[in-house]
């Protein structure tokens, strides 16, 4: 959660009016308007897909009853929205099984914007970017990468799945779903491309970037080293204040000595690790 105002930044909250529009960069662009005080309110919950098991459902209850003191306006995942294996295709019961029939409180009757993560990828991408799931449930809308411009700030989402040299070079028992993606150096080197242009344009005073991978993490995962080398430089050369990620089934706040930006891991949407600490010296 996180709340944000002209002066001030906390930790994970977003207000807003929302619609479409239209954008010559390769990045869809979406748009809402601040509240009256410019303050803005949101959720960000990684990780969760577990059709309510491990806690998923216990989790939701809490997000409903955070969401309606704070009056939230919209959710953010960060990825790995269904498990183990991403969705068969539009009319696996997962989406309603681990979406709908589990975030029902009221507070959570609002936009959801989604990004993919590796477990995703190892099932029919394609079938969470299909517009037939907003038909099913109109709160659901998951795509590659894309920005929301909210005014003051602005939040870039970024599909961080093919920077990962694991998935392609040893996926063990895996299959992964790269269609849109290959040729991958040509997929990475344009969306680098786009997010820095997108970056540089932006005015917002505050500028937010969510993936699913970690950059800084003491957690599991621990620090992705692609992201470090490829896209961390992007976002430390156009002064990103915020990077948001789940993959760590956790929750970390990190400040690093060697960078401005603050990094957030919101990962515990179920089955979250106790203990599970891979010490890291930044």
């Amino acid at each position: 959660m996180a709340s944000l105002t002209k002066n001030c930044c906390r930790l994970f909250m977003a207000s807003v009016c929302l619609c479409l529009v239209s954008s010559l960069a390769e990045l869809q662009r979406f748009t809402q308007q601040a509240k009256a005080n410019g303050s803005l309110s949101f959720l960000v919950v990684g990780d969760w897909g577990r059709k309510g098991l491990y806690n998923q459902s216990q989790v939701a209850y809490q997000m409903g009853s955070v969401g309606e003191r704070l009056d939230i306006d919209f959710v953010i995942s960060a990825g790995d929205n269904f498990y183990e294996d991403g969705l068969t295709g539009v009319d696996d019961p997962a989406f309603e099984d681990s979406f709908s029939n589990i975030y029902t409180a009221p507070s959570l009757q609002k936009q959801w914007y989604n990004v993919l993560g590796n477990h995703d990828y190892r099932g029919d991408v394609e079938a969470q970017l299909s517009p037939i799931l907003r038909e099913k449930d109109n709160r659901w809308l998951c795509l590659r990468s894309f920005i929301l411009n909210a005014e003051i700030v602005e939040i870039f989402f970024v599909d961080t799945t093919p920077f990962v040299n694991e998935y392609f070079i040893n996926p063990k028992d895996h299959t992964y779903d790269w269609r849109g993606v290959s040729p991958r150096d040509d997929y990475l080197a344009n969306l680098l491309k786009d997010v820095n242009s997108a970056l540089k344009k932006s005015t917002a005073t505050w500028k937010i970037v969510v993936g699913h991978h970690t950059i800084r993490s003491a957690g599991n995962h621990g620090v992705t080293q692609e992201l470090e080398m490829q896209l961390l430089p992007v976002l430390e050369d156009n002064n990103v204040d915020i990077y948001i990620n789940g993959h760590d089934h956790c929750l970390q706040h990190i400040i690093s000595t060697d960078s401005l930006i603050q990094f957030l891991t919101s990962g515990g949407g179920s089955k979250a690790w106790q203990c599970d600490v891979k010490w890291w010296n930044p």
